[in-house]
């Protein structure tokens, strides 16, 4: 009998005996080794840890900037957005955070009871969130859909991502990005490595395909 032929009669015996069969099939089977590290070497925010991520998001491409108050932190998104007639930003961000900018750029304020429509949200130049953590081993960026991150839309549509981390919200490793995420089973993730891009087309990187075209992240602390 082939290991296809072994899987059929299984599938079959589990129909048959409302799933007794499969159920013993399942307990026969060895324990799964959980032997993978839990910990990374670096502990939460160190320095070491946001070096590590500084490194991994220069590689992605996308642009570091560090800002050790909120005056410097609404300082550098006036100057990332002096030139956007428009940005975005989810209803409980801080309005310290906006502070610095001009005029000439309006805040959009989507909240719960007023949001944009993705044909909307696609005429504003950028978007301002915060983050929910962010993991160094692998320069990712998560954000949970907290209020001050916003639904899932506003950061994937505007072609201009700025994005506040926390540097006490870095982590080593994703297991313990994982084990801090899992406090929230419900809320709608978003995983940011870097701006979107993709390679499959010809072999050539394009950037802007299904998400914002430039990334800027400040780390706050």
């Amino acid at each position: 009998m082939s290991a296809r032929d072994d899987i059929l009669a299984r599938v079959r015996a589990a129909v048959i005996n409302d799933g007794a069969h499969l159920g013993d099939a399942v307990a026969e089977q060895a324990p799964v080794s959980r032997g993978y590290r839990t910990t990374g070497e670096h502990s939460p925010g160190s320095p070491e840890a946001i070096e590590v991520l500084v490194d991994r998001l220069v590689d992605y491409r996308a642009v570091v900037h560090r800002a050790a108050t909120t005056a410097e932190l609404a300082r550098t998104v006036g100057e990332l957005l002096a030139d956007a007639r428009s940005v975005v930003v989810p209803p409980a961000l801080p309005a310290d955070w906006t502070s610095g900018l001009t005029a000439g750029t309006a805040v959009v304020h989507d909240s719960r009871d007023d949001r944009r429509t993705a044909a909307e949200l696609d005429q504003v130049d950028a978007v301002l969130t915060a983050s929910r953590l962010a993991v160094a081993d692998t320069g990712t960026i998560v954000l949970d859909g907290e209020d001050d991150q916003g639904r899932r839309a506003i950061s994937l549509v505007p072609d201009l991502h700025v994005c506040v981390v926390r540097t006490e919200h870095v982590v080593h490793t994703l297991p313990e990005a994982v084990t801090i995420l899992a406090a929230h089973p419900t809320r709608p993730q978003t995983w940011i490595s870097g701006p979107s891009a993709t390679s499959d087309i010809e072999l050539s990187r394009v950037e802007g395909v299904h998400g914002p075209r430039m990334l800027h992240v400040i780390l706050l602390g």
